[in-house]
């Protein structure tokens, strides 16, 4: 098994007064050649929002975006004609395929929001643009990872245009628990939002990253109660 360290403290960031950005990846203005993204997954950005801000129309193509809020509300509205709000506990997805249009507020004029965006390169160019969003309050078995996000409509949860798999888990400390990869030419992102774990040996803090690969599966130990979110994507896109 390879497992590369993405300590939270080494992510880069953008700050415009009502918006703290942490990137794990290279975005915008930050570029790191050793950090373009692992295999399909190619953004994790960990976003603060302050009150009544957002980010006003823009547009994206050929490309997943997941957001799942951490805490504070969400509005969004889009081209398609979509407009809600999305709260912790429930996940979005946007396939933008040919092209879409949209914003994302925060909801509440004093409380932050807080949220990951993920993008994901999609495996099907120039798709009609869709939007999903569903609750994760009836996918979550505590003290195990539970599927959120799949390549396929069927399954529970959200879906997207590429080979992977979202899971989330909710765990107790002193929890022991193995993560079995879906494919074999797939590795593991492991995001912890929250608490403590060890991987392979490496000790995880919240917001720290591990690149997971050449392995079909992998151990975690919770040595404090930790909410972790773990992407299963293609290493080749």
């Amino acid at each position: 098994m390879k497992t590369i360290v993405q300590a939270a403290n080494t992510r880069g960031g953008s700050h415009h007064g009502w918006l703290k950005s942490k990137h794990t990846f290279s975005f915008a203005d930050y570029y790191n050649p050793q950090r373009v993204g692992f295999g399909a997954l190619r953004v994790i950005n960990d976003d603060h929002v302050d009150g009544g801000m957002g980010f006003g129309d823009h547009s994206h193509a050929n490309m997943e975006i997941i957001s799942i809020p951490l805490s504070g509300k969400l509005k969004h509205g889009d081209s398609m004609g979509n407009h809600g709000i999305i709260r912790s506990g429930e996940i979005q997805v946007m396939s933008a395929g040919t092209g879409i249009v949209h914003s994302e507020m925060n909801a509440d004029d004093i409380a932050p929001v807080k949220f990951l965006q993920i993008w994901v390169v999609p495996n099907k160019l120039d798709v009609t643009p869709r939007y999903q969003q569903v609750s994760l309050v009836d996918l979550l078995i505590h003290n195990q990872f539970s599927q959120v996000l799949s390549p396929h409509p069927e399954d529970a949860g959200v879906w997207i245009h590429q080979n992977a798999w979202f899971s989330v888990g909710e765990f107790d400390k002193g929890v022991t628990t193995t993560y079995a990869l879906k494919s074999a030419l797939n590795g593991a992102y492991v995001f912890v939002i929250s608490g403590k774990v060890v991987i392979d040996g490496q000790t995880l803090d919240p917001r720290d990253g591990l690149a997971v690969s050449e392995t079909k599966n992998f151990t975690m130990d919770v040595l404090e109660d930790a909410q972790v979110l773990v992407m299963d994507v293609p290493l080749n896109s």
